[in-house]
Parts: structure tokens; C-alpha cells; sequence
């Protein structure tokens, strides 16, 4: 069997164009059989773009891509991609129906089979019960509308595993993951590849988990191939940076304007049944642990949840705000992980987007002049590139569309800001650029509540940490001498 032949995918001088703008200038990528391949690139360089081409969801303009079956003989381009699963970045899940019917689609997605929904709901609990058993246990009837981004995470990966695909790939697939479902999730990944012949295409900007999951990287930058199918060992964390064109971003220019809090010195205190923690004007308080602890205090610092279970004492604020408005209106900003379903608004243009804040703080509808001139000033300033404030924003990468988000909270007095994930599928250049940021932000007055599934990331951006243990309950507060994984490991109940 020839070289290619071995590929299950090849991909030769691939192009494709949106409009004026070219996205892929001829990549050249291919994949073994049982074989884990990371590929790498930044935001923009045209990962997903390639993604949706080999899954058959876009179209290539020009070069060649081949399909080939267990025999290494060449398949017709659409039988190839009935063997191809994927998880995009952002979710893809059918919201009004079932987890168990979700994950069972793709067995009857021909039409040729009668849904048998005894079958169905064992083919989804074997697949989820490869990543998460306890929430198998209880999940099956549930609609996925009901899920947090972190249980619809689950889902989507474990329809791509029971799918039957030869070739999986999978665009930042542990962003919602903890670290213990993230390890059940590789050694799956590696069984298969191993006893199965599966192969595996990984994209992701987590540097550690690069090199636990993938032994075959290749980096495309600017829409090109620049590292063709190397031995992930054989490359630095540094060369690998260098190829991806990052190597020396900058930190976001300090001459964004952070706007002064009126009030900045006032502390909050945010309590539990008798357990508090006292948040200084301009501290980042990182917070650790399963998302059931997070996600349950996140709601009440910005008004989406009406559980008496945590208070916010702060002078001019009630112990609980009664809606997202209100607290908006308060000065407790919120950045969404979940920028898909919850964060970005698809059918508004950039403008739009970047003012959604203010809209509500000041409850202006329409953009004056002055607001587009500020507008481009932060999106030249965040270095976000569109050809103009009037498209919408999914003309921009994710990393991208992710800075439109933080951008909301620029030039508006927020005495809190309450961070979800905000570097979830960013490149490693666009993370330093958000980690600097926050800290300007911070250096002003304002609170910051930094939730990542990332210990790496708290060490490096937070002054304390508030962990919670894997089911639910804070478990205690890290102080900024104290940090270390080890510690977040044995308060949170979860590998580092």
C-alpha cells in the first residue's frame, strides 16, 4: 500500500474564496488511518473553513480531495463523507428534541430505518456513558434545550462517537470539558484509533492537551499549509507558536480607554450559607471546579437565576438582582462562553453587536455617529479585522467574535464583569491579548469573576481563586501565594 493509500483523507492545493476574500490559498493536509492528528493554526488562518469542506458542508473552489476506504481505494467524494462525523466549534444539536435522539440521528439519518426508540436510547447511553456514566444515568430524556453548553458539549461528542465514522474531527472539543471528562474523553479517542482504525482530526489552542491527545500535528497560517503531518514530538511549544505567525503578538494597545468607575471603591461580597468571599475593587477572582458550582453562582451575580442560595452585598445593589437588565444596569457585565446561542447576535451587524451593552445600560436604540466612530476605534484597537462595521459576524472567526463580546464592556462603567470562559477556542495570541485587557480593566476599579476550565489560565491571570468540588460546593478560596494545580486539583476534586 502506497503512502496515500494508508490516508483515509488527502486534501492537495485547496482553495476557497468568500467574495473578495480568500480563506484558503492552497492547503495541503492528510490524514492515516488510526491516526490523531492536531491541526493547528490561529484564528482566521482557515481551520474551520477546511473542516467544513472535507464534511461536505462548503464547497472547495479549486485543488483536490480524496476519500479512500479501508482497502486504500479511492471513494466517490459523497460516500467518503458518509464516514465522516464532526464537532464544531459551536454546537450543533436539534434543541427540541431528546438527548437520545440527538445522539441516535445519525443511525437513521438515511431514511432506509424505522426509528426504534428502545434501540436509540441504547445506542446514546453506551455513547455518553464513554464520557460522562453519571450524567448517562440521567440524561437520556432530557431535551437538549434544557442543557448547559457544558452537558450539550457532551452530547454532540458522543453522537459523533456512536455515529460509525471512520474519520472524526473534532473543532475544540473540551472547551466545556472538565479535566477528568476531557482525559475518559482521550482515552476513548485512543482505544478507538487503536482497536478500531479511527482516525482523528483535533484542533485546539490548549498546548497540554495537544500533546496528550495528538502524535501527527500539521499548522496552516494565513490559509496555507506551513508544517505538513510532523511528529507532534518533534516540535516545540515555541516552534509550533512560531509557525502559527505568533510568536510576538502584542498585548492589546493600552490605548483602549477603560472607563472610570464612579464607585470603584466600594468591595462586594458575595455569600453563601454563612461562607463569603470579599471581592476588592479591581481583584480577579479565578473560579475553579465542575461547571454545577459555577454555573449556579455566575446566574446570580448577573440576574439569571432567582436561588436564594448566593447574595451580593454591595452598597446601591439589592442582595439579588432580579433580571439580567437590572444588573446590567447596575454595572455587572457579563461575557458569555457560550457566544454561539448566547452571545453573538447573528442577524445584527458588527456595530450592533459591539453597542449591545450600552443599548441596555442607556437604552439608546439606534447608533449615533459618534458611537461608529468609537466602535471602529476598539475594533482597530482589538485589532479585529472586517471589511465593515455593517456585516454581520459571521464573516469573523470564532477568537474573533469572541473580542466583540469583551468589546461590549469597554468604555462603560462596569463596577463588576463577570467572565464565562472568555478565551474558549482562541488562538494562544488572541488570549494574551484578552488576559491584558482584563488587567486594564481591573487596574481601574473594576471586579472581575473569572470562570475557566483551564488551571493553566487561573494561575497565570487571577489574584485568588474560589474552587468548588465536583458536586457543587465551594470548597474554599486560593490566595494568590497558595496557587498552584496541585492545590486547584485537590480542592476541585479533578486532574489538574
Amino acid at each position: 500500500m502506497t503512502e496515500d493509500q494508508k490516508n483515509i483523507v488527502s486534501v492537495r492545493s485547496l482553495t476557497k474564496a468568500y467574495g473578495a476574500t480568500a480563506v484558503l490559498k492552497g492547503i495541503d493536509f492528510s490524514v492515516a488511518r488510526g491516526e490523531i492528528h492536531a491541526l493547528l493554526g490561529g484564528n482566521g488562518a482557515g481551520k474551520s473553513t477546511l473542516i467544513r469542506i472535507i464534511t461536505g458542508t462548503a464547497t472547495k473552489d479549486g485543488g483536490e480531495l480524496f476519500f479512500r476506504d479501508a482497502s486504500g481505494n479511492l471513494l466517490s467524494e459523497t460516500d467518503g463523507r458518509l464516514k465522516v462525523a464532526v464537532v464544531h466549534q459551536e454546537l450543533a444539536l436539534l434543541p427540541h428534541l431528546t438527548v437520545a435522539e440527538n445522539i441516535a440521528l445519525p443511525h437513521f439519518r438515511k431514511g432506509s430505518r424505522l426509528y426504534d426508540r428502545r434501540l436509540a436510547t441504547r445506542q446514546a447511553h453506551d455513547a455518553l456513558s464513554m464520557i460522562d456514566r453519571d450524567f448517562a444515568a440521567v440524561a437520556l430524556n432530557r431535551l437538549v434545550g434544557d442543557l448547559s453548553l457544558h452537558e450539550g458539549q457532551m452530547v454532540e461528542i458522543a453522537r459523533a462517537l456512536s455515529s460509525g465514522a471512520e474519520l472524526i474531527l473534532l473543532d475544540e472539543p473540551t472547551a466545556n470539558l472538565t479535566a477528568i471528562e476531557t482525559e475518559r474523553l482521550f482515552g476513548v479517542l485512543r482505544r478507538l484509533a487503536r482497536d478500531n482504525g479511527l482516525s482523528v482530526v483535533f484542533v485546539s489552542h490548549r498546548m497540554k492537551e495537544i500533546r496528550q491527545i495528538a502524535n501527527v500535528c500539521s499548522i496552516i497560517r494565513d490559509g496555507r499549509t506551513v508544517v505538513k503531518s510532523v511528529p507532534t514530538g518533534d516540535l516545540t511549544d515555541r516552534a509550533i507558536v512560531e509557525h502559527m505567525g505568533q510568536a510576538h503578538v502584542m498585548a492589546a494597545p493600552r490605548a483602549i480607554r477603560v472607563a472610570q468607575q464612579s464607585m470603584a471603591g466600594e468591595p462586594l461580597t458575595i455569600t453563601e450559607d454563612g461562607f463569603s468571599v470579599v471581592l476588592q475593587p479591581g481583584t480577579i477572582l479565578g473560579v475553579a471546579g465542575a461547571p454545577a458550582g459555577p454555573e449556579t453562582l455566575i446566574a446570580a451575580l448577573v440576574g439569571a437565576a432567582h436561588a436564594k442560595r448566593w447574595t451580593v452585598t454591595r452598597a446601591g445593589w439589592p442582595a439579588r438582582f432580579r433580571s439580567p437588565h437590572q444588573a446590567a444596569r447596575l454595572g455587572a457585565g457579563f461575557v458569555t462562553g457560550d457566544r454561539a446561542h448566547r452571545g453573538i447576535l447573528h442577524s445584527l451587524p458588527i456595530i450592533d453587536n459591539v453597542l449591545a451593552s450600552r443599548r441596555v445600560t442607556r437604552g439608546s436604540l439606534f447608533a449615533r455617529k459618534h458611537e461608529g466612530v468609537e466602535c471602529l476605534d476598539l475594533m482597530q484597537a482589538l485589532k479585529v479585522k472586517a471589511g465593515s462595521l455593517w456585516h454581520l459576524p459571521n464573516t469573523l472567526s470564532g477568537g474573533t467574535q469572541q473580542k466583540l463580546l469583551l468589546a461590549r464592556w469597554l468604555n462603560l462603567p462596569s463596577r463588576l464583569l463577570v467572565l464565562e470562559e472568555p478565551t474558549r477556542g482562541v488562538d494562544i495570541g488572541t488570549k494574551r491579548e484578552i488576559y491584558q485587557l482584563i488587567r486594564d480593566m481591573a487596574a481601574t476599579g473594576t471586579a472581575i469573576v473569572w470562570w475557566s476550565t483551564e488551571n493553566a489560565e487561573l494561575l497565570e491571570v487571577c489574584d485568588r481563586v474560589l474552587a468548588f468540588d465536583t458536586e457543587g460546593r465551594s470548597s474554599g478560596v486560593i490566595e494568590r501565594d497558595q496557587l498552584s494545580e496541585d492545590r486547584l486539583a485537590t480542592l476541585t476534586g479533578m486532574a489538574a
